[in-house]
């Protein structure tokens, strides 16, 4: 007879398995590439006589491996962590000045794309002259154009947040761009006749049609989105010369060999970008639930 466990214990199994071979693949991995410096280490001091326990131990525990054990990020965070908040050697502090960078930029790159968006499905002309362009601008390396558009603000005054919210709009409003234009364009034109014969009006279609049918693509772009403005705003410190942000710590890592430095602002970074993709998700949830709640009448 077959026992089967509530759904409640069996979701998580795949995520769990999943994280059980990234981690034994990780600690593994830690003992492949540190191994040879330690054992090299120990021939040139003269011990030859050591166990794979004290070899593996060693692995990951070393100070400035090639890739640390998550044991030793772990102590990191919690070592930042428990700095004050404003200081620069919290990781929240430095997050702070990312996320403050990020969500500028994603601001305007939402504001951006929403009106290159407009223009494009309700002027033909426009969707001819600009759309080649906004998709032109997204084959230009961002590691290319971060330094110019860096020196050219700052050579007119604009020094700080700015030029980090400027390159993460750059990268952020092309899939918002995309997704409002095809969300804009989804409704059937059976539907589009018949607001026609209604004799609604283009606003009011837009309102009533476009704008609704719009909504899923709209957050599944915002998603993808968010995602790309955090890269923006860490990609945005570097040639910066910042002394604070994601981007500044893992430039400062690199500077002096702290890889378990660089390791524990990747792993903040992703667990930052997997938090706003989710609020964004919370978000669509919430609209698209109302959006769809039929009101009295049986009308929406």
């Amino acid at each position: 007879m077959m026992i089967r466990l509530p759904a409640a214990l069996t979701r998580p199994l795949p995520l769990l398995f999943v994280l059980a071979v990234l981690a034994v693949a990780w600690l593994g991995g830690a003992v492949w590439l540190n191994a040879p410096q330690i054992i090299d280490g120990w021939q040139r001091n003269g011990k030859t006589d050591y166990s794979t326990g004290e070899l593996v131990a060693a692995a990951w525990s070393q100070e400035r491996p090639l890739l640390p054990a998550p044991q030793q990020i772990y102590a990191d965070l919690e070592k930042s962590f428990s700095a004050r908040i404003d200081s620069p050697r919290n990781l929240l502090f430095h997050t702070w000045v990312t996320g403050s960078a990020m969500a500028s930029g994603f601001g305007l790159g939402v504001l951006l794309g929403g009106i290159l968006a407009l223009g494009i499905v309700h002027v033909r002309t426009l969707e001819k002259s600009l759309m080649p362009w906004v998709i032109a601008s997204q084959t230009v390396p961002i590691l290319a154009i971060a330094p110019m558009i860096v020196v050219v603000l700052g050579n007119i005054g604009l020094t700080g947040l700015l030029p980090k919210a400027v390159i993460a709009m750059y990268l952020c409003f092309f899939p918002i761009t995309i997704g409002l234009v095809k969300g804009l364009r989804s409704p059937d034109p059976l539907q589009l006749d018949l607001m026609r014969t209604y004799s609604a009006s283009p606003t009011q279609t837009f309102w009533k049609l476009r704008w609704p049918a719009a909504m899923p693509f709209l957050f599944t772009s915002l998603k993808v989105a968010i995602s790309i403005a955090l890269v923006g705003a860490i990609v945005g410190e570097l040639p910066t010369g910042a002394q604070a942000g994601l981007g500044a710590r893992l430039l400062a890592g690199s500077y002096y060999g702290q890889t378990i430095q660089i390791w524990s602002a990747l792993v903040v970074s992703a667990v930052l970008g997997m938090g706003l993709v989710a609020l964004i998700g919370f978000v669509e949830r919430v609209t698209l639930s109302y959006q769809h709640t039929p009101v009295a009448g049986g009308k929406r």
